[in-house]
Formats: structure tokens, sequence, C-alpha cells
């Protein structure tokens, strides 16, 4: 049986919302992330769910094991207009080798581009404030009308991923993270088990992929995500702030 609807959640008290986030904290503590999937997708959130996908080095493993239980469920891309042609291209890839067929391209509108960034050089100047009208604003609006959305955040990642929860409340919605606990060897070791496609820039030094002006390649000794925002005290891009219960 579905818990809520987006609206209903949106709009219940502080205190009913934490109920239903104790509540599917307590359902799925003992899941693995393909049960955790399939809870989400088919019996708490039917209908009423989508998955954030960057298509970058690791979102293969995520989109997979959702395709396994529906492949019609919504994708959500945001495609930034400083994405690497290689991520474009890896998307339309996945779409077809998984049978996705729903993914949703969005992103900044051209008003938006030519007010705030005309010469598209914001993000040397200001990259939280690019992050924010390229990525957090288009994502506001895509998610209207879900109640729950998936994503594909380990705690490995980043400091402040180190201390999310498997299922949060964010802005209203129940954000579930099926895959917190796995680290590069469990998702190697996945797509190397299931033959799945690799991003073309994994193998050129790109272990974490995001806008070209804003990654770059790792050097031997570097850690993960060196390459992200390099020399910058800057780890997350904004779009999984915003927290309502506990967590990150």
């Amino acid at each position: 049986m579905a818990f809520v609807t987006a609206i209903a959640l949106q709009h219940e008290t502080h205190s009913r919302r934490e109920d239903t986030l104790a509540s599917l904290r307590a359902r799925t503590e003992a899941m693995a992330a393909p049960e955790l999937l399939a809870f989400a997708l088919k019996e708490a959130f039917p209908g009423k769910i989508a998955v954030i996908s960057s298509f970058a080095a690791e979102s293969v493993v995520l989109l997979h094991q959702v395709a396994e239980i529906d492949p019609s469920t919504p994708v959500l891309f945001l495609n930034t207009h400083k994405l690497f042609g290689e991520t474009l291209r890896y998307r339309d890839r996945l779409q077809e080798v998984l049978g996705l067929s729903d993914i949703r391209a969005i992103g900044p509108r051209p008003d938006d581009r030519a007010r705030l960034d005309p010469e598209g050089t914001l993000w040397s100047r200001d990259p939280d404030a690019c992050c924010h009208f390229r990525k957090v604003v288009p994502l506001s609006r895509a998610v209207t009308g879900f109640a729950a959305l998936i994503t594909g955040r380990k705690r490995f990642q980043t400091s402040a991923r180190s201390r999310m929860e498997k299922v949060e409340l964010a802005d209203g919605r129940i954000r579930f993270n099926p895959l917190i606990d796995w680290n590069l060897d469990d998702i190697m070791h996945y797509v190397e088990k299931h033959n799945l496609p690799k991003h073309p820039l994994l193998n050129d030094g790109y272990p974490s992929i995001g806008c070209i002006p804003c990654t770059r390649r790792v050097a031997a000794g570097e850690g993960y995500r060196d390459g992200r925002w390099a020399g910058q005290l800057k780890e997350e891009c904004g779009i999984h702030s915003g927290l309502d219960g506990d967590g990150i």
C-alpha cells in the first residue's frame, strides 16, 4: 500500500512527517539495495517516485537495478549545458541498453541563462551560484508532484555524505539512498558481473565526473573526488541539501 501522495506528505505536520520517516526507516533497515528499490517503487510510492541520475561514472549500477524492477520509472537527468559530450552519449547508450523509457532531461531555462550567466563563465567567479541556477532550481521545478526520490549517493564519497541515512526527509519528500554502504570495489564488481557499459571517461583519469569546467583528471596519488571543484572548499552542488529530518 502506498504511504502518502506528494501533496499529502508535504502538507503533513512536522510530527506526522517524522512518523512517516521513522516508519520507512524501520521497514527498510535490513533491506539490501534491490529489495529497497522494489519496496520504494512498487509498494511505498508507486507512480509518485523518481530517480535522480547524473549518468556519470557510477550511475549505471542504480539505473540497472531500477530498470530490472520497472524500466518506466522516471529518471531525472540534469543537463546543465556544461556537461561532457561523453556523458550525453553515455546517457543515450544506457537508455538503449537498459531499456529506460522515461528519462527526463531538465536544465536551466534560457531566460535564466541569459540573465544570470550570459557569457557562460559564472562557474569561474561563483561556482555555488552556477550550481544553483543550473542544477538546484531546475531540479526543484522537476520534482513537483513526486512524493519520493531515489539517489545513488554513497557514504564514502564526501564528508557530508558519510553522515547520511538510507531513508531521509528533504523538502517535504522522502529520499531513498539504497547504495549508501557501497564502495568503489562493490561498484566495479557489479559492473563487471553484469557486463554493464562504463562511462567512457572512467578509464581516462576521471573517477568522478561533473561539468567540464569544474572537473579535471585525477593525478596519481590524489583522492577519488580531487578532480571536482579542484582547489576550492566545495564538495557538493547543492541538489541534495534541504533535509527536514536528521541526516546530512
